[in-house]
């Protein structure tokens, strides 16, 4: 027996998820299909609304609603320092260590050449346009303490103490190879109080 295209196609689309393989995506249909159809209206729904209502902030580069996030526009942040994540998930466990109060800017990814990832893809340019603002004084790169992380911090770090910034890196309060979405919020409020200057090479 065939399986119905449009089983077929759900189960695709759940397959391009991160950790979800071939069994567990047709678990998943199999489930809000048979057990629980009003959940997967509500995902159906709440993916629609997001897709639509759900853009990058032009200052940080996040997710927001608006054209500018709550974050970029409130004046009780440091507008002086900006720091530098890979994603928006390693912004809000920044947040979470309550230990700094500037502002931000989100990658959304890391330098890969191997997977074809270079510094537009990563919005290097629009970082650029940011730090070309004359109130900050000091930019924080926070990018994971894996290789790609390492790589995308030194070629950021290069990239603005050319422009006679100062630029410093989160210490290694984190383990070598994690990654921030996964550390407790303790020991990156400890990276980023032990931030060191980078050096020119």
């Amino acid at each position: 027996m065939k399986t119905p295209s449009s089983l077929e196609e759900l189960i695709e689309a759940l397959r391009c998820q991160p950790g979800i393989g071939p069994k567990s995506a047709q678990r998943i249909a199999y489930h809000l299909l048979q057990r629980d159809q009003p959940g997967a209206a509500r995902l159906a729904a709440a993916l629609t609304r997001a897709l639509k209502n759900i853009h990058r902030c032009e200052k940080c580069n996040a997710f927001a609603e608006d054209v500018i996030c709550t974050l970029c526009s409130s004046p009780r942040r440091d507008a002086h320092t900006l720091c530098v994540v890979e994603t928006f998930a390693d912004m809000l466990m920044m947040e979470q260590t309550q230990c700094y109060r500037g502002l931000y800017f989100v990658l959304m990814g890391r330098l890969s050449p191997l997977d074809g990832i270079g510094p537009k893809e990563i919005h290097l340019d629009r970082l650029l346009e940011r730090v070309a603002d004359a109130e900050i004084r000091e930019v924080i790169v926070a990018t994971n303490f894996t290789t790609e992380g390492e790589a995308t911090a030194h070629y950021i770090a290069e990239l603005l103490l050319a422009r006679g910034l100062k630029v410093s890196r989160i210490a290694r309060g984190l383990p070598a190879g994690g990654e921030l979405e996964y550390v407790d919020s303790g020991t990156l409020a400890q990276a980023v109080i032990e931030r060191r200057a980078v050096e020119p090479s």
